[in-house]
């Protein structure tokens, strides 16, 4: 019988139980030759978890292989090396027997040739399902144990102030963080500065978080609430029926009083806001881009009461990253954003000079996509060979299992990444392929000059959120003055094809 030998290791098997891919396939190897049975082929899943088979190249290759019938005899080391799943080993039995393929399991003794080998075969997938979810259960009840004995789980995501090398149960202080840490609770409950505001110094003083980011309100809030900064250690903080406390076996970096007291702050400082839009002055907020950095622009705004009594309201555009990356873009006054709008608006009637660029824009934009889809594709070649080599320095001895297993989970979510991003990219390109080219600035332009004084500040944005993608912009400082001449350079329309 022509016979197909399968092999199969997961990589926490191979490190609970020591038996590696080699040692199965010289053992199914010495077994066929012994039975006078031809090898068609090996097949290998090397570091594949054995809970489906819809996954694994090698099963795959082998089913094929029995449906053209140049596989009579499937053999095994054990029955759990084939499936875990009782529903994958009632197919594949079925399979076999539909084509004339019998199995053998060498531990098990299994053959399918009769119906008490067919009968034993299912009962032992059974089993093997059963296990293989007991185990899920024995690591999860495993890890809320050790919560609950005060060590933290965390090692990538460690909370600010603290440290948590490789191999160390218990997380210890960063005295460097911790003074941090100390200093946002002293400012927010005995200074009372505001949580914005201490986001704010602390990134004009260039201090960043654990991640190497800047500071935000939202990771100072975090940061006030965290009670690991007490000595508590945290379990499942985003599922509320699991989520909870105990008593952590770590140093506490703030004083329980002072914790207690920036809560009770928090709790009577909440507020329950709506999404907070533009103001109908700021029309123009999203479509500006900083022409020294390429940051998007955000608003800066003063009101002020005149003599009469009136409301006077003065608007401008500016750089997020002005102070905190040294960008030294200044203020672009709303008034006089809007006159070189409109100068540029009522200058742009080169309309098959639009034409021109707009199927530049797409050609090129087709271009960028492609080499991009094909540098992530590369990239992602590269990550499944550093796969194959790291597994092959694992089976070798030359890393113990936990390094193996912090770069393979390491590399499985750059993975999944790139995988998002090529199919992004994908989609894009197909979209724009399927899309024709409309000249409409023509109408655009000319509707924009006859209408744009008269329309209200809400109309106006809803006009730019309809037909305008990005306004490129150019200022510089005028002589003896500290204000900018601004010029738009560029406006690039949403509608460019459909």
């Amino acid at each position: 019988m022509q016979t197909a030998i399968y092999v199969r290791v997961s990589t926490d098997e191979q490190a609970q139980e020591g038996f590696s891919i080699r040692a199965q396939e010289q053992k199914l190897k010495d077994y066929a030759k012994i039975k006078e049975w031809p090898i068609h082929n090996i097949y290998t899943d090397e570091g594949i978890s054995g809970k489906n088979i819809t996954e694994r190249p090698a099963v795959t290759k082998m089913i094929e292989d029995i449906k053209s019938g140049y596989v009579k005899n499937v053999v095994v080391f054990k029955i759990d090396r084939l499936t875990r799943s009782t529903t994958d080993l009632a197919y594949l039995i079925e399979l076999f027997n539909q084509n004339n393929c019998a199995f053998n399991s060498l531990m098990e003794s299994i053959d399918t040739h009769t119906a008490s080998g067919r009968m034993f075969i299912k009962i032992i997938g059974i089993f093997a399902e059963f296990e293989r979810e007991n185990i899920a259960e024995r690591v999860k009840t495993g890890i809320e144990r050790k919560v609950r004995e005060g060590y933290t789980i965390a090692s990538h995501n460690t909370s600010y102030g603290y440290d948590k090398a490789k191999g160390q149960k218990i997380q210890t202080i960063n005295e460097e963080e911790a003074n941090i840490v100390r200093e946002i609770f002293d400012m927010y409950v005995n200074q009372n500065i505001k949580i914005k505001r201490i986001a704010k110094m602390l990134n004009f003083r260039k201090v960043t978080s654990k991640k190497n980011s800047i500071w935000s309100d939202i990771s100072i809030k975090q940061t006030l609430t965290n009670s690991n900064y007490i000595g508590k250690v945290r379990y499942a903080l985003r599922d509320k029926e699991r989520n909870f406390e105990a008593d952590g076996l770590h140093e506490p970096i703030v004083e329980l009083e002072l914790f207690e007291k920036a809560q009770k702050m928090l709790e009577k400082n909440r507020k329950i806001t709506k999404t907070k839009l533009p103001r109908a002055e700021n029309y123009y907020l999203g479509f500006l881009y900083c022409p020294k950095c390429g940051t998007r622009l955000t608003t800066y705004s003063v009101s002020s009461k005149l003599k009469d009594g009136q409301q006077s309201y003065y608007a401008s555009y500016r750089c997020r990253n002005r102070i905190l990356n040294n960008c030294g873009f200044g203020d672009v006054n709303s008034k006089k954003l809007e006159q070189a709008f409109q100068e540029y608006m009522k200058n742009a009637a080169d309309f098959e000079h639009f034409s021109e660029i707009a199927t530049e824009n797409k050609e090129q934009d087709r271009k960028n996509a492609e080499k991009l889809l094909q540098n992530y594709n590369k990239q992602l070649q590269r990550l499944k060979d550093k796969e194959s080599e790291i597994m092959t320095v694992y089976i070798d001895g030359n890393i113990d299992f936990k390094e193996y297993r912090d770069m393979k989970n390491r590399i499985d979510g750059d993975k999944l990444e790139l995988v998002a991003e090529i199919k992004t990219v994908a989609e894009t390109l197909t979209l724009t392929a399927d899309k024709t080219y409309v000249v409409d600035e023509e109408d655009i332009v000319l509707k924009f000059n006859v209408n744009w004084t008269h329309l209200t500040d809400i109309e106006k944005r809803q006009f730019l959120l309809e037909f305008v993608k990005r306004i490129d912009i150019s200022a510089k400082k005028a002589k003896n003055n500290f204000n900018w001449i601004v010029k738009v350079e560029n406006v690039e329309f949403a509608q460019l094809y459909k």
